[in-house]
């Protein structure tokens, strides 16, 4: 799926301009990443277009994003547009650009929530929609059950989205949508390459900082279904566990859309989102898995290769430094493979009710040193 930068590039060269200039000091932004997005984005909110000058900018930018020396095509504001032939106007850009899909914040579960709750969840939504701006339009972020007690928190503009005041359901069928992707981490599935193709994506607006929520988004699910609304629940999960995902409202729109947009697998989606933070969370999980239980003069030590760490490197974004932090509080031993070969030749293995344990036949407890 092509986002609003990608089909203005598009619409340019198909009329032979290889870069743009402007008139206007409202773009490019300062560090913007992709800065014909932005201009699309002005564009379609009615701010500017793209004319032909009868002589060039002082300064102009590539296709690719580069500044150049100048072009006889540029941005300029609504007021000049009487003044220069158009060449990309709002409807142009509008005419090439897919109406679906739609990303849902569900908020019918807002009232179940703390005010502290009720301020992070206004938070993630207004990240939400910058988001959505970064890869889409902000008119395909869409915020049912709105209430007036959100309106107050959100501080961002709520013009420039759907904003529905009623069910979900409602919102779907004024849209002839008869089918939805619920993103849910409690459900059986994960989100596969065939779901993209739907024209919404739900998620629920809730946070658990109480930890009392568990299992709230079918309830999302359900009101929709019961409005007669097929619902699919999905769920975004790193290898199998949702364990490691990031779990905010705004998170979880980038992965999707990193998806639809980015044309990314999961997996790449997650870890281009994920933090240390979110990272370690898996690392608490993955490496006890791993453990190899050492019995040594009546003394039991858990241990793990070093090695292990270049291996879920590769798939969680860890440093070093959450490695050892994350073996410090379960109190496991990392050392290297070959070590770990040798003592299993010196050791007897002994079945156990817990997967077994080798243990040292000499007295060598000097071998298993704390080397992290």
């Amino acid at each position: 799926m092509n986002g609003p930068g990608d089909v203005l590039r598009e619409l340019l060269r198909e009329k032979g301009i290889e870069a743009v200039g402007s008139l206007s000091k409202k773009w490019p932004s300062k560090g913007q990443v992709d800065i014909f997005q932005e201009l699309a984005l002005m564009i379609l909110e009615g701010e500017g277009a793209i004319v032909e000058l009868p002589e060039e900018t002082g300064i102009a930018w590539s296709l690719g994003g580069k500044r150049v020396a100048g072009s006889r095509f540029a941005f300029v504001r609504p007021c000049m547009f009487n003044h220069y032939p158009l060449v990309v106007s709002r409807e142009n850009l509008l005419a090439r650009l897919p109406e679906y899909p739609f990303i849902i914040i569900d908020l019918m579960l807002w009232d179940i929530h703390i005010p502290k709750e009720k301020g992070k969840v206004a938070l993630q939504v207004r990240e939400t929609y910058s988001v959505v701006r970064r890869y889409l339009w902000n008119r395909m972020l869409a915020v049912t059950w709105l209430n007036g007690e959100f309106e107050r928190l959100a501080s961002f503009p709520l013009n420039r989205v759907k904003a529905y005041s009623g069910p979900t359901a409602d919102f779907l069928r004024e849209k002839g949508i008869d089918e939805v992707v619920l993103l849910d981490p409690n459900a059986e599935k994960d989100l596969s390459p065939d779901d993209l193709s739907a024209r919404a994506f739900i998620i629920g607006g809730i946070v658990d900082m109480k930890g009392d929520k568990k299992g709230t988004t079918a309830r999302i699910g359900e009101a929709i279904e019961e409005a007669g609304i097929r619902v699919r629940r999905r769920r975004i999960s790193l290898r199998g566990d949702v364990v490691g995902v990031p779990d905010r409202i705004n998170h979880i729109a980038e992965i999707l859309l990193r998806m639809l947009v980015l044309g990314e697998d999961m997996e790449r989606a997650i870890l281009a989102v994920q933090s240390p933070l979110h990272a370690r969370w898996r690392l608490r999980k993955e490496i006890p898995k791993r453990k190899i239980r050492f019995l040594v003069d009546g003394k039991l030590y858990l241990v793990v290769e070093r090695e292990l760490y270049d291996e879920l490197s590769q798939w969680l974004n860890i440093r070093w430094e959450d490695f050892v932090k994350v073996l410090r509080e379960t109190g496991i031993v990392a050392l290297e493979r070959r070590r770990i070969h040798h003592l299993k030749k010196i050791s007897l293995f002994k079945p156990d009710g817990k997967g077994g344990k080798w243990v040292l036949l000499l007295k060598r407890a000097a071998l298993l040193c704390y080397n992290c």
